[in-house]
């Protein structure tokens, strides 16, 4: 019998978690929620650009909740506004449904983000005997569930650290890149990202996340970053990005483990490839870089079916998501973090070109 799941909002990541929802083996879509009158009324299918499903989105939440359905993908933005995200979908958990969700990326690792959420969260899966997984591509797969693998290949390790090299050009959430990220600011300006405190909040879960599956005790959690200019106009969508404002920019959250880091997350973004030659580059890509015995080095490419790397990581975010379904309806009820899931793979998924 296939899953009856709800697609929570259809934005830059739910367009994509929608289609695979769609065309999912073992699952069933039994409603759409949206957030504008436009989409509202609309099919399913014809919002993700596919043939008509009979299924029609819906802005009433309440008629979603009072639905028969096991899970709930939640993908609804929550960069600024995450104790509303975590009422949603607290909300959700209490009414006897799962949740897979995107929104709160610091919730790859519920036991080591604000209690305040977590505890909201625990009592809601109590009350509706539910499980939570968050996760996706960075939060997610990328640098949990794949570094925890390649560990487990050591004689011994020193340093993990994981990358994400993209170029965000054709990313399509300006209020992330441009608001939350801070392109096509002044160098001196400090956007929420870079905010003290704000990557932790973001990937801190992560680090916490890989160092219980590896099980070292951390120091503390560090912040670094540096950023550089656009050397010429940028035309990213309907925005510009002057000469001398910010357009590429470089993080790294460390996790310290005996006064040095030894779990790194870091990520090189650009709107140019031209930008910053001296940093990592690569072609779209994750990288797991273990010093070690043995020491290695793994390259994870990815684009979507019209080569787009940027695309190609939020499809991955989605079908992270969607494909883990089975796995949280069947768990037991509580927070959940890739530390306990089975194995997620593409099965029933194969189709002909």
């Amino acid at each position: 019998m296939a899953y009856r799941v709800i697609q929570w909002s259809t934005g830059n990541v739910g367009i994509f978690s929608l289609r695979c929802i769609i065309g999912h083996p073992e699952l069933e879509l039994a409603g759409v929620w949206v957030h504008s009158n436009a989409k509202s009324g609309r099919d399913a299918g014809e919002l993700c650009g596919r043939e008509p499903v009979g299924v029609r989105a819906t802005n009433d939440a309440e008629a979603l909740l009072a639905l028969d359905a096991d899970c709930v993908c939640y993908s609804a933005t929550a960069d600024m506004r995450p104790f509303e995200a975590v009422e949603d979908m607290c909300r959700i958990l209490a009414s006897g449904k799962n949740v897979v969700s995107s929104s709160v990326v610091g919730l790859v690792h519920p036991k080591s983000l604000n209690p305040q959420m977590t505890t909201q969260l625990e009592d809601a899966c109590r009350s509706g005997g539910t499980s939570f997984l968050t996760s996706g591509i960075d939060p997610g797969f990328a640098n949990d569930s794949l570094p925890l693998a390649l560990s487990g290949l050591c004689e011994r390790w020193e340093e993990i650290r994981i990358q994400e090299i993209i170029n965000y050009a054709t990313y399509d959430q300006p209020r992330v890149l441009f608001d939350i990220m801070g392109f096509g600011k002044p160098l001196d300006h400090t956007p929420l990202l870079l905010a003290p405190g704000s990557l932790t909040f973001a990937w801190g879960g992560t680090v916490r996340l890989l160092a219980e599956g590896l099980g070292v005790e951390l120091d503390e959690i560090r912040e670094v970053h540096e950023r550089r200019p656009a050397k010429r106009m940028l035309e990213i969508g309907a925005h510009k990005v002057e000469p001398g404002t910010m357009a590429a920019l470089r993080f790294e959250v460390q996790g310290i483990v005996d006064g040095r880091p030894a779990i790194i997350v870091e990520h090189v973004t650009r709107l140019d490839d031209d930008l910053a030659p001296e940093w990592p580059s690569g072609n779209g890509s994750y990288r797991v870089l273990i010093r070690g015995v043995p020491s290695m080095r793994c390259e994870f490419e990815f684009e979507d079916e019209h080569g787009d790397h940027a695309v190609g990581g939020v499809i991955l975010t989605a079908g992270r998501l969607v494909n883990a379904i089975p796995a949280v309806c069947e768990a037991a009820p509580g927070l959940l973090s890739a530390l306990d899931l089975p194995l997620i793979t593409g099965r029933g998924l194969m189709r002909s070109a």
